[in-house]
């Protein structure tokens, strides 16, 4: 029998064009997406108009096993839909074979990180910067502390810039930091991190009593002329960048959002729990603080290769 899968996908992309008013670009994606469905079930001497669902899920599982994206896989499928919907309703199928496949899950992206010794780096301007006395101190102070109390957090940016300034007044290692609904949560602070924020302190007073009409006191750790009177997350987002192209780093990959993912990832990396990093981090749920568990997953690979005995009795034979 001859197989009239290419005429009727000819007669899809023409309904496709004159009742839906479907543009070029889509029509040739559709007919691509088809061609390619219908070539590899030829391979199975399998017709266009013929397969069942379980023809079709196995063309998506091949798509998987090639490395196809979610996104190109559930596109495919979307295609076949609009297909076999067009079959059922011109009479052509009795059935639609589309109606229990399952779109593809779409993985979560990983977040991008930064490696220690590139965070090592970042700290390492910021500190030398705040070291040098030259006029505008106050900001390149202003910029280490940022810097030294995001990595020590991993707090949101919008946590960071909206401290109150009562921070400064505080002894001890620890810091209550308000974050979304108002829900408060205690995070310990580094050795550098306290010694950056009151260096910080210190040059802020200073430089406020310098002033001859000193400014009224700021409620916020970091003032600003900002509308909302602290430091715009925009702005340090900015310096941020600026700060990495002079420490020889990639702008691009660096922002306040990557270095809390940056601090959450170097903690697993290094045995703290999943729990205690979602406590840290302000995740209300579990299922938010997971996209980390690859870290967790590299860290159990690399114990196994360390301490099972077979792994250890496989090094001494190579």
């Amino acid at each position: 029998m001859v197989d009239l899968g290419r005429v009727h996908v000819e007669s899809f992309l023409e309904m496709m064009s004159a009742e839906r008013g479907a543009a070029a670009n889509t029509l040739q994606s559709y007919e691509r997406d088809l061609d390619d469905i219908r070539s590899f079930l030829k391979e199975r001497s399998i017709r266009l108009t013929e397969a069942a669902s379980a023809d079709l899920a196995a063309y998506l599982s091949s798509l998987a096993r090639k490395g196809f994206k979610p996104s190109s896989q559930a596109r495919r499928l979307a295609a076949m839909r609009q297909f076999y919907k067009f079959l059922y309703a011109e009479g052509l199928r009795t059935d639609d074979p589309t109606g229990i496949l399952d779109a593809p899950k779409k993985g979560r992206p990983l977040p991008k990180t930064m490696g220690v010794e590139e965070v090592g780096r970042l700290l390492s301007q910021a500190e030398a910067e705040a070291d040098d006395p030259a006029p505008g101190q106050l900001q390149r102070l202003r910029m280490l502390a940022l810097l030294e109390l995001l990595y020590a957090t991993g707090m949101r940016v919008s946590e960071l810039v909206s401290l109150p300034a009562r921070v400064l007044d505080q002894e001890g290692r620890f810091l209550m930091i308000r974050g979304k609904g108002n829900k408060e949560r205690l995070v310990p602070l580094s050795q550098s991190a306290i010694s950056a924020l009151k260096s910080y302190g210190r040059r802020l007073a200073a430089e406020n009593a310098a002033t001859k009409d000193p400014p009224q006191e700021s409620p916020w750790l970091f003032p600003s002329a900002s509308k909302e009177g602290y430091l715009p997350r925009q702005v340090f987002a900015r310096d941020l960048k600026n700060l990495a192209i002079r420490a020889g780093l990639t702008p691009s990959l660096i922002s306040p959002h990557v270095m809390r993912h940056a601090f959450a990832s170097h903690l697993l990396a290094n045995g703290a729990d999943l729990r205690v990093v979602q406590e840290l981090l302000g995740h209300s749920d579990i299922s938010t603080t997971q996209i980390y568990t690859h870290v967790l997953e590299e860290r159990l690979q690399q114990l196994v290769q360390t301490h099972h005995p077979l792994a250890k009795q496989a090094k001494k034979h190579e």
